[in-house]
C-alpha cells in the first residue's frame, strides 16, 4: 500500500526576502530545533531565541512559536512528540534521500553524494550520523559559506515540502520549524513543483533492496540505511 494515499494537499511555502546571513541563522536554529531533544534542550532553546532578531521576521515568527510550545510542554513531552512524528510516520522522515530516492538501490549512491559534498566543503560530521539528516544538512548549510549548501537544499526541496505539509497536517509544532526554513529558500520552479505533485500522489520510489544492497549501503553509525523514519541524534 501506497504509504503517501492520502497525503496532504496543500499549497507550498511562501518566500521571503532573506539575506545569506539571515538564512544560516535559520538553519542553524532548525537543525538545532529538529534534531531530538535532549537535556540541553533549555539552552538550545535560549540561544535560538536570542538570535530570532537576527532571522526575518516571518521567520523568526515561527522559531518564537516553536520556542514557546517546547517550554510549556517541557522535555519528556517533547521527546515523546518527536518519537510519535518522526519515528512513526514515514512523511515526516528526516532523512532527505527518501524523498528522491525512497527504497531503492540508488539510495546508497544518494548518500554517499551527500557525503561527497560536505567532504568537498571540508565540513566533518562530529558524530555517526547519515548526511542526508535534515539537522546535519542545515548544520553544513549554517556553516558553509559557498554555494554547496543552499543547492543541496534546492536539489532536495519538494521532499522539504513534503515534511513541512505533514507536519502541518499532523498539528505538529515541528511544523514551524519547516515553515521558518522553507519561506527563507526561492519560490518553488515548475519543475520542483511538478516533483512535489508527484511525490504526494506516487510517493517515493519503491523498488525494494535486497540484503545484499543493504550492507552495500554506506553508514557510519550501521552497515544499512535506516529506516526513513528512525529519528537520529540521540542521547
Amino acid at each position: 500500500m501506497n504509504i503517501f494515499m492520502g497525503a496532504p494537499r496543500m499549497p507550498v511555502a511562501a518566500s521571503v526576502d532573506a539575506t545569506p546571513d539571515q538564512r544560516r541563522v535559520v538553519q542553524m536554529a532548525a537543525g538545532l530545533l529538529l534534531d531530538y531533544p535532549g537535556d540541553g534542550l533549555p539552552g538550545v532553546l535560549d540561544a535560538v531565541t536570542r538570535d530570532a532578531a537576527l532571522m526575518p521576521g516571518p521567520a523568526s515568527g515561527e522559531i518564537a512559536a516553536f520556542c514557546a510550545v517546547a517550554r510549556r510542554w517541557g522535555l519528556r513531552r517533547l521527546q515523546e512528540h518527536y518519537v510519535e512524528t518522526f519515528d512513526q510516520r514515514r512523511r515526516c522522515a528526516l532523512y532527505l534521500t527518501y524523498y528522491s530516492a525512497g527504497d531503492t538501490r540508488g539510495r546508497g549512491a544518494a548518500i554517499l553524494g551527500f557525503r561527497e559534498i560536505m567532504g568537498r566543503a571540508g565540513f566533518e560530521m562530529a558524530r555517526e550520523e547519515l548526511p542526508d539528516y535534515l539537522p546535519v544538512v542545515l548544520e553544513f548549510c549554517a556553516l558553509n559559506e559557498t554555494a554547496s549548501g543552499d543547492e543541496l537544499l534546492r536539489a532536495n526541496r519538494e521532499g522539504l515540502e513534503v515534511i513541512r505539509a505533514a507536519l502541518v497536517s499532523a498539528s505538529s509544532p515541528y511544523a514551524h520549524l519547516l515553515e521558518a526554513l522553507c519561506t527563507t529558500l526561492p519560490p518553488l520552479d515548475d519543475a520542483t513543483l511538478a516533483r512535489y505533485q508527484e511525490l504526494i500522489n506516487q510517493g517515493p520510489p519503491t523498488e525494494l533492496v535486497g540484503i545484499a544492497a543493504l550492507d552495500a549501503t554506506p553508514s557510519p553509525a550501521a552497515p544499512a540505511a535506516p529506516s526513513p523514519g528512525s529519528a537520529g541524534g540521540r542521547s
